[in-house]
């Protein structure tokens, strides 16, 4: 797999957004924005740069798993399925952050990395209401169920999760062996089920499989000044709707069984819940293989891990 990194510096990681915020604004400049005063808006897992004076935002994936890291291709694949989908809902007039009007619905691949362009919205400043946010994943998934093109199963919990735990192993400053040890046997019986389509199907023959979010949606509901808008739809997949509520807990999973039942749709199942709970949890530990690219990470994940060990 390859070595990763000792763990960055802050000289390190402002060299890395530096790179990732020249990126963007020579692509953006190649496709004929005009760039005079590019600010970077976010920096966690990838680096969020607006293009100012133009209302275009660009999203640079930074953090990657260790597989993506040097495959430009691979995260290109990914993003055009993030550009389809969510170019295809804003079209119907969905509330979503639309990819930008002003350049092509494609990634663009500058310096190593493979970046997406998006439209500048003004956000307002408030508290998020998960509840509510939650109830608002059952339109989404209403909306999606529509989409026309193909997606990868369950792409979350694909080989990368195990190649992390590889990688973990390597390092006990990251993660416990213990911790490891019981992360590996719950992935062994997690696997079967939630890596490939067929292994859920013989698992859970009478549920549904359709396009979802991915990333826990009530989380990436942004509030525009127009309205809520959905976003971040890097992990946009097809599964079971019980993977956008994985983790969210019971008032979150309430709020949206009410918000279905209201449709006439069913409530969220319990039992492909408690395996996307599970598999989520284990996606969790593997994060911590992400720690010597995003120091940060250690502290952020504690509280999920604590909760995990705790279960």
């Amino acid at each position: 797999m390859g070595d990763m990194p000792e763990i960055l510096t802050p000289a390190d990681l402002a060299a890395r957004t530096s790179r990732a915020l020249d990126a963007a604004v020579g692509a953006g400049r190649d496709l004929g924005l005009e760039v005079a005063d590019p600010k970077v808006l976010h920096d966690v897992f990838s680096v969020v740069v607006h293009l100012a004076p133009s209302p275009v935002v660009v999203r640079v994936p930074t953090v990657l798993p260790p597989s993506f890291q040097a495959d430009l291709a691979a995260q290109a694949r990914r993003q055009r399925d993030e550009l389809a989908v969510v170019g295809w809902l804003a079209d119907l007039g969905f509330p979503v952050i639309p990819p930008s009007p002003l350049v092509p619905r494609e990634p663009v691949g500058r310096d190593g990395f493979s970046m997406t362009f998006w439209q500048l919205v003004e956000i307002r400043d408030v508290e998020p209401d998960y509840e509510r946010n939650c109830a608002a994943v059952v339109d989404l998934h209403e909306a999606l169920r529509e989409y026309p093109g193909e997606l990868p199963f369950l792409s979350s919990f694909d080989h990368r999760v195990t190649e992390s735990l590889d990688f973990l192993a390597s390092r006990p400053d990251l993660l416990d062996p213990a911790d490891l040890a019981r992360a590996g046997r719950e992935w062994a019986e997690l696997e079967p089920v939630v890596g490939s389509r067929e292994g859920f199907a013989a698992a859970f023959p009478d549920v549904a499989v359709q396009p979802v979010h991915g990333d826990s949606p009530p989380y990436n509901l942004v509030p525009a000044v127009g309205g809520d808008l959905h976003a971040d739809f890097e992990l946009v997949t097809t599964g079971p709707v019980e993977l956008d509520l994985a983790m969210i807990g019971p008032d979150g999973e309430a709020a949206y069984d009410r918000a279905a039942t209201a449709r006439g749709l069913p409530p969220l199942d319990r039992d492909v819940l408690a395996v996307v709970n599970a598999a989520a949890a284990i996606q969790v530990v593997a994060c911590l293989a992400l720690v010597p690219q995003l120091p940060l990470l250690a502290d952020g994940l504690k509280p999920a891990l604590d909760a995990w060990r705790a279960r």
